[in-house]
């Protein structure tokens, strides 16, 4: 199951979420549950450190 990158929270299949790939270095898939988006929680990215919004 994949977890949210901000809050660490497990997303389930029938959650509100968005999926991307890291602005900087493209290699990571960020998941990121409504809340967090909601509320603009910091992001960072495992592999390359870039954070953001």
């Amino acid at each position: 199951m994949p977890t949210c990158v901000s809050c660490n929270k497990v997303i389930m299949p029938k959650e509100r979420f968005v999926k991307f790939f890291c602005p900087s270095c493209g290699a990571v898939t960020l998941w990121r549950c409504q809340k967090c988006r909601k509320f603009v929680r910091n992001y960072a990215c495992p592999k390359c450190g870039f954070q953001g919004p």
